[in-house]
């Protein structure tokens, strides 16, 4: 049995949000020159300029990629063959959040109910999700989740009828009415499958699977390529000002459903995509 303190999870996560707030990935930042070098839209090209210079800015003057730092949402992996000490493990996640928001002057923008709107002063409760696996590792998944692009997400509970056009048609219709609100290019999380609240959370997780990377599942696999290919033609483009990149990427997750339904989620994440991940 490996012993890992809490500490040590604790210091790893907040490298993560300091990672995931000022440095924009080698992918996501190779994804916007592949964009700029294919967009036509002379609007489009100048938006897709800007963004690669505000991650330069950001990762040379440690500013955020956005003023929107957003909710931040933690996946854990625990092995099960790791012993875990010196507190509690969510308790450590959260000060973890609290302590980086305040040290790398990210706004805090969580409230503490939906009708009193009174702001928590520390961006916690962060929301935490944990699943044990196999081994002695434990591996941290770190995303920030800006109100613009979360808020343009969308679930439906569609007939087995509907087939694989009917998903097609809700999630490239769910990304054209987003519209500008989610800051294209977007990153499209897709969950197929499971239940209600299974399908929205492989929506998010499919999220942070390094960008482009195409699904293990070869069916999976054939459906981001169709539709990134009839997302980027509905005519978007970035930030909402028309063009033909509108989506950097399509990641779709699925799981085992009901015979009698067929669960369909989508959540899009805005040009900085910031997440970052460790292993212990």
């Amino acid at each position: 049995m490996r012993e890992l303190t809490v500490k040590e999870v604790q210091e790893a996560l907040l490298r993560l949000v300091e990672q995931a707030s000022f440095d924009l990935g080698g992918a996501e930042r190779a994804a916007l020159v592949s964009a700029a070098a294919r967009e036509k839209s002379a609007i489009g090209r100048a938006v897709l300029a800007d963004l690669q210079q505000n991650a330069e800015i950001a990762e040379a003057e440690r500013r955020p990629l956005c003023q929107d730092t957003g909710v931040a949402v933690i996946f854990l992996e625990i092995g099960q063959e790791i012993h875990l000490t010196g507190g509690d493990l969510a308790d450590a996640v959260q000060q973890a959040v609290a302590e980086g928001y305040q040290r790398f002057h990210l706004r805090k923008s969580i409230l503490d109910h939906p009708f009193t709107r009174k702001n928590t002063g520390t961006n916690t409760p962060a929301i935490l999700h944990t699943r044990l696996v196999p081994g002695d590792r434990l591996r941290i998944r770190f995303a920030a989740k800006g109100g613009g692009c979360e808020n343009m997400s969308r679930l439906a509970m569609l007939p087995p009828s509907a087939g694989r056009e009917g998903v097609v048609e809700f999630v490239v219709r769910a990304v054209r009415e987003a519209g500008g609100n989610p800051c294209p290019p977007v990153i499209v999380g897709v969950g197929l499958g499971g239940n209600f609240e299974t399908c929205a959370l492989l929506a998010k997780e499919s999220l942070l699977r390094p960008l482009g990377q195409p699904a293990a599942n070869p069916v999976d696999a054939e459906l981001e390529c169709e539709l990134l290919q009839k997302i980027n033609a509905t005519g978007v483009g970035p930030m909402g000002l028309g063009g033909e990149v509108t989506a950097l990427a399509v990641h779709v997750a699925s799981a085992p459903c009901h015979l009698a339904a067929l669960p369909v989620a989508v959540n899009l994440d805005c040009h900085s995509h910031r997440h970052a991940e460790a292993v212990l």
